[in-house]
């Protein structure tokens, strides 16, 4: 009859477009922007694993596309951000006690006097001991 165009000629096409994007496109777009919110908010002491499959805390964000893991205890890479896949165990934001508002927790007034590094041998108990054995004697 006519040479006229045929709309249901791209039917078809339109249908094909449409399950790609729905099917493909928009779950990959969806993935990306999760990827790129987790990069984002990356911060020390967050556990994470590489593209590679290495696994290790954040001990310093670099700039904005490196930070540096701690891998095993003082051995240090620098990471390209973009390869970090996965975070395993995320740290809380580090508050003080002059930002918050209301009572200080109990854990956090202690004073710097009271605070011990780990593996350092305790005053009290080093005292005392030099104590008994200058004199011999155990006190009451």
């Amino acid at each position: 009859m006519g040479s006229g165009f045929d709309v249901m000629a791209l039917l078809p096409f339109v249908l094909i477009f449409g399950v790609f994007y729905f099917l493909i496109l928009r779950p990959q777009q969806q993935k990306m922007k999760t990827h790129q919110n987790m990069l984002a908010n990356l911060r020390r002491g967050d556990r994470v694993v590489t593209n590679g499959g290495l696994i290790g805390t954040i001990s310093k964000i670099v700039d904005e596309s490196e930070v540096q893991l701690e891998i095993a205890d003082n051995v240090r890479i620098r990471q390209v951000r973009s390869m970090i896949t996965e975070v395993l165990a995320k740290t809380d934001p580090v508050t003080t006690g002059q930002n918050m508002k209301g009572p200080v927790p109990a854990d956090m007034s202690t004073t710097a006097s009271a605070v011990q590094k780990p593996g350092a041998p305790n005053r009290k108990k080093i005292a005392k001991s030099a104590a008994n054995r200058s004199t011999g004697k155990t006190k009451k």
